[in-house]
């Protein structure tokens, strides 16, 4: 682990640097010759005295043994990643972090998903576990589905959680995680004991879709996070592909939609 990564977590662990402040320490760290002297000097003119006084305060009581992480800066850093808006400026991460350098293609969809999209997560992971990395969220649904069936059929995943990486949400894919951990790689830009909010999610979903060459929908409402992640792939060039579904169901709406606007219908599985 570099400095430069043990100084950031440090600060990330305070609770008060942002990670659009982070990249700002990162630039600095460029052309530096004092890295810390200049970080205090960015935190100040960013805050004020009062809150840059109660963060030297918690900044050196950090404890920093068994984390892992890379930084913006690290060979190990995805080149794909850096050319999101507002890149996560370090990943903690579990698990075989070489994974990042490979191929990547992301399968997300509802936490409500039926069957249909379990039976084409069944046809279509076989096909891509021998070219591709397969990066979901481990959400309820078809981010479970696309882990699990990745694992089942021998191929490599990427878990992006919204959560440190010491808790288990929901709680019930605390062995698949512990599973992707092992036999795979769980990231997050949240450090440990971070307590779970609501925008850590969409948030997540930026890192998921940028990670990836390609995304897969399988089933999605008309507003959903499947369809963060599909919009931001599509603002970051990345392909998408829909599965179509029936007119009259609700959890086709997001993918129909996506369809229309200009996704590619996923029809055939063998197109991919």
């Amino acid at each position: 682990m570099t400095k430069l990564t043990e100084f950031l977590i440090r600060c990330r662990l305070t609770g008060m640097v942002s990670n659009q402040i982070m990249l700002k320490i990162i630039k600095i760290s460029i052309k530096s010759a004092n890295l810390r002297s200049e970080t205090f000097h960015l935190l100040k003119k960013e805050w004020g005295l009062d809150k840059f006084h109660q963060f030297l305060l918690l900044l050196d009581s950090q404890s920093i043994n068994n984390l892992q992480a890379i930084n913006y800066l690290d060979d190990q850093y995805p080149e794909l990643l850096r050319t999101i808006y507002n890149p996560p400026a370090l990943l903690f991460f579990e698990g075989n972090i070489a994974l990042l350098k490979t191929e990547c293609i992301a399968i997300v969809g509802s936490r409500q998903a039926t069957d249909y999209s379990f039976r084409c997560i069944g046809g279509l992971v076989p096909r891509l576990v021998n070219r591709y990395t397969i990066v979901s969220g481990l959400a309820k649904g078809v981010d479970s589905w696309a882990h699990q069936a990745t694992l089942r059929n021998h191929g490599q995943t990427i878990a992006v959680i919204g959560s440190g990486l010491d808790t288990f949400y929901p709680r019930e894919n605390r062995n698949l995680q512990v599973e992707i951990m092992t036999k795979g790689l769980v990231i997050s830009e949240y450090p440990p004991k971070t307590s779970i909010e609501p925008w850590h999610f969409p948030q997540r979903n930026r890192i998921i879709a940028g990670l990836s060459q390609k995304v897969i929908i399988t089933e999605a409402k008309k507003r959903s996070g499947s369809l963060i992640t599909a919009d931001l792939a599509l603002e970051n060039n990345r392909d998408v592909w829909a599965i179509p579904g029936r007119i009259d169901v609700t959890l086709s709406a997001g993918c129909n939609r996506l369809i229309e606007e200009g996704a590619m219908p996923l029809i055939n599985f063998n197109d991919l």
